[in-house]
C-alpha cells in the first residue's frame, strides 16, 4: 500500500516536510523496544521520484477506513428502510444489533490501543478521525478477526521533554499557540494539553461511530456531529442525550452509547473532560483512560465498554453529572 506526496512544484516545501514527519514518526515509533503495536500501520519503506515526488510504502492491512465501514453501513440501513425489508423476525434483528455493536466496540477499542501506544512514546497523533483509522474486514460477522490500526501520521508532534524545550516544529505551532491561549506554558502543561487535544479527537470518533454507523444515511456527519456537541449544547451530554432522544432516526445511536448503564456516554464525557479541565496525564493515568472491558450478558454476546472513571475523577473536581438512561 503506497501513499504519494506531491512534490515540491505541485504541493510546496509543506509537503516535503509532511512526508517527512510521517516517515520519522513511524521509524520513531517501530524501533521501540516494546515491539510493533498492532494497532499502527507499519511502514515498509519509502522513496523519492526525478519529480520529487515522496512516496511511502506501508504494509498492507486493509483497503477500508472506519469511514468506509460506518458509510457502507448506514446505506445498508438507508437500503433496507427504503425497501421495506425490516425483519419481522425481532430476534434476528436484535442479533445484526449485536453483532455491530460487538463491531464497532472492538474497532474503537484498537483505535485507542493504538493512540495510547504513541502517547506512551511520547507521540500525538493530531488528525484522529475515522478516515486515519484503517481496518482488515468490514464484515461485522467477522468482528474477532478485526485489527483496527491507526494512520496518517503526516502531522504526528513530538511531545517528550527535550522536544518541548527546544524547538516545537512546523506542525505543532497551530497547536501550541492554542495551548498558550488556554494557559498551558511549561513543558508539563503543554504536554497534557496536546494528550487532552488527541484524546477530545477520539471522544469525537466514538461518537461519530455511534450517530453515523446506527442511523441512516445523511441523517448525520462528522461536521453536523460537532456543531451540535460544540456549538448547539457546548459539551452538555445529557441535554444532547435528550435532544437525540426526541428523534427517533437517532434512536440506535442512543441505545448504543445507554449500553451499560450509559457507558457510552460516560466514556464520551471522559474523554470530553480531558479536553475542557486540560488534565496533567501521565502514561499510567492514560492506560487508566484506555482500558475498556467487555461486558457479558445472559447470552455472552452483548459487549459494551467501560472505563474506570473513578480513578480519573480524583483528577477533576468538577466532572458533569453522569449522563445514561434513568436507573
Amino acid at each position: 500500500m503506497f501513499k504519494v506526496y506531491p512534490g515540491q512544484r505541485t504541493g510546496g516545501i509543506e509537503a516535503d516536510m509532511m512526508a517527512a514527519n510521517e516517515l520519522n514518526a513511524h521509524a520513531f515509533l517501530q524501533s521501540s523496544s516494546k515491539g510493533l503495536c498492532q494497532n499502527l500501520v507499519v511502514l515498509v519503506g519509502g522513496f523519492e521520484t526525478k519529480t520529487g515526488e515522496q512516496w511511502l510504502a506501508f504494509r498492507s492491512d486493509g483497503k477500508y477506513s472506519a469511514a468506509d465501514y460506518a458509510k457502507l453501513t448506514s446505506e445498508k440501513i438507508s437500503k433496507n428502510h427504503s425497501a421495506g425489508e425490516s425483519s419481522w423476525n425481532r430476534f434476528e434483528t436484535e442479533q445484526i444489533l449485536k453483532c455491530r455493536r460487538y463491531f464497532v466496540i472492538k474497532l474503537f477499542q484498537g483505535a485507542m490501543s493504538g493512540l495510547a501506544y504513541m502517547h506512551d512514546h511520547d507521540r500525538l497523533h493530531q488528525s484522529l478521525g475515522p478516515s486515519s483509522v484503517i481496518l482488515n474486514t468490514i464484515v461485522e460477522k467477522d468482528a474477532a478477526y478485526l485489527v483496527p490500526r491507526l494512520r496518517d501520521l503526516s502531522f504526528s508532534v513530538d511531545i517528550s521533554f527535550q522536544n518541548l524545550e527546544e524547538d516545537p516544529g512546523t506542525f505543532s505551532e497551530g497547536l501550541w499557540r492554542r495551548a498558550a491561549a488556554a494557559g498551558a506554558f511549561t513543558p508539563m502543561e503543554k504536554r497534557a494539553f496536546g494528550i487532552a487535544d488527541d484524546v477530545y479527537e477520539a471522544g469525537l470518533l466514538l461518537a461519530y461511530l455511534a450517530f453515523v454507523t446506527f442511523c441512516e444515511a445523511n441523517v448525520m456527519d462528522s461536521l453536523s456531529l460537532q456543531r451540535l456537541l460544540e456549538s448547539t449544547f457546548r459539551l452538555d451530554l445529557q441535554a444532547t442525550r435528550e435532544y437525540c432522544l426526541a428523534d427517533d432516526r437517532l434512536l440506535e445511536a442512543v441505545k448504543f452509547l445507554d449500553l451499560g448503564e450509559g457507558a457510552g456516554w460516560e466514556l464520551l464525557q471522559v474523554e470530553i473532560v480531558f479536553k475542557v479541565y486540560r488534565l496533567s496525564i501521565t502514561p499510567q493515568i492514560l492506560a487508566i483512560y484506555v482500558r475498556m472491558y467487555f461486558v457479558r450478558s445472559a447470552h455472552l454476546s452483548l459487549c459494551v465498554l467501560l472505563v474506570e472513571v473513578d480513578v480519573v475523577r480524583l483528577f477533576v473536581h468538577h466532572l458533569p453529572q453522569k449522563v445514561g438512561p434513568s436507573s
